[in-house]
């Protein structure tokens, strides 16, 4: 039901715009009440930030499993590669979702802050790793931007792919970072 919804969310914030769409109006393009909406989403933009536990989850549990010479910022490219078909395979949602949360500035400043909330969720896994709080913070913030980066580019245009623009991306940010210490 989860997905039908999020389907039908999204058909209606392309078909009518975000700010003209209402939860009725998506439970109704499935077939369902408005009160089974809110049984599986709070409010209508949450709908767009669905799959944030999952992916939350899934780079939280990377960074543990991550090899243990890695240092904090080389285990979050690595916690970030493991996730790579996850985001490959719902490429197909997360373009116009993109789109549509770049062009809703009340949906933007969301985003912004469920990104600072899986900062901090990337924080905490790399302080149960060991690594220091001025350290855990300093790797999850850059290694988020450098995340986000290419995933935005990769989304804004497909090629080359996501594989490639998170090499790209990571290695320029480990030459940056190199650079700054001379």
């Amino acid at each position: 039901m989860r997905v039908r919804l999020r389907q039908a969310a999204m058909a209606l914030f392309e078909e009518r715009g975000y700010e003209r769409t209402t939860a009725a109006a998506i439970a109704a393009r499935v077939g369902v009440t408005e009160r089974t909406f809110f049984r599986h989403f709070p409010d209508k933009r949450e709908v767009l930030f669905d799959g944030e536990a999952v992916l939350r989850t899934a780079l939280t549990a990377a960074i543990a499993e991550a090899p243990g010479a890695l240092g904090p910022l080389a285990t979050l490219f690595w916690s970030f590669r493991s996730i790579r078909p996850l985001l490959e395979n719902n490429r197909h949602y997360s373009e116009p979702r993109h789109a549509l949360i770049a062009r809703t500035p009340p949906l933007y400043e969301r985003e912004l802050a469920k990104t600072a909330a899986l900062t901090d969720a990337l924080v905490d896994a790399l302080r149960l790793r060991g690594v220091a709080d001025l350290r855990a913070a300093l790797a999850a913030r850059t290694g988020m931007a450098a995340f986000g980066h290419a995933v935005i580019a990769w989304l804004e245009d497909p090629e080359p792919g996501l594989g490639e623009r998170l090499e790209r991306t990571f290695a320029e940010t480990v030459a940056l970072v190199a650079e700054a210490g001379h």
